[in-house]
């Protein structure tokens, strides 16, 4: 049985992947707040006496990586695989990343590096096929890095505190690597959006207070997933017409 031509056992590999990613995903979650290594040697002691199933994780995990699948598809040579392979590696990363920083308003140096190593590695095969394709995504990491490190040094230099954290300047360096200039501009302009309307909607419904903090991190998250589901072409119509307010003509 075959669902948009790929065959039903890899939603079904993938199903049964996201049930242990989504524990990995709590672990990593309650271990990096506390500046713990994710794994250590006393890992399955610590494991085995905390062990709660986390069944929301688990399903998040299992839809996002079936709609990735469905939406990307298989391929049959590994360059033709590298978007799905680098996108069910760091789903669990950025998961991770929406949730520490909404409880914690912190985003872990060490998730950031990891997303920044895996980056590395993706740009060195990419570019084993075609260079121009590693060249863009460095500058999509300094694009992507240096426009939040500016609105941090100006927001800090104007109200005398930090405008955004350096944890989001350090994520969206490592995005940046991994989705290239076009996407991490994209992401960039989405995040700032979504922000927008999410900060009035919990405004409004009090869940946040006005002198609250709220962490920019998630907001970047669902950009990246959005860059990931949707054509790139399309955002960029809908951003357009956003931000032209409707005057853009394509």
């Amino acid at each position: 049985m075959y669902i948009n031509d790929i065959h039903i056992a890899y939603y079904a590999i993938a199903i049964i992947a996201s049930f242990i990613i989504g524990q990995i995903i709590d672990w990593t979650n309650k271990r990096l707040p506390e500046y713990k290594k994710v794994i250590s040697k006393d890992i399955i002691t610590e494991y085995k006496m905390n062990f709660k199933p986390n069944y929301i994780l688990m399903i998040v995990t299992a839809i996002t990586y079936v709609l990735l699948i469905y939406k990307t598809g298989i391929k049959t040579t590994l360059i033709g695989n590298l978007d799905l392979i680098k996108y069910l590696i760091i789903s669990p990363m950025l998961i991770s990343a929406f949730i520490i920083d909404y409880k914690h308003q912190i985003i872990p140096n060490r998730l950031n590096l990891t997303l920044l190593e895996v980056g590395i590695i993706f740009a060195f095969l990419y570019g084993l096929s075609d260079i121009a394709i590693t060249i863009n995504l460095i500058l999509g990491m300094l694009v992507g890095g240096g426009i939040f490190l500016l609105i941090t040094v100006i927001g800090g230099m104007i109200y005398g505190k930090e405008a955004m954290g350096y944890g989001d300047v350090k994520l969206m360096g490592a995005l940046g690597l991994l989705f290239g200039l076009s996407n991490i501009i994209i992401i960039t302009l989405l995040s700032f959006l979504i922000g927008a309307i999410l900060s009035i909607l919990l405004l409004i419904t009090r869940i946040k207070k006005t002198d609250e903090y709220i962490p920019f991190g998630p907001f970047i998250v669902i950009a990246s997933y959005i860059s990931m589901y949707i054509p790139f072409e399309t955002i960029k119509h809908i951003l357009m017409q956003v931000f032209t307010l409707g005057l853009y003509k394509s």
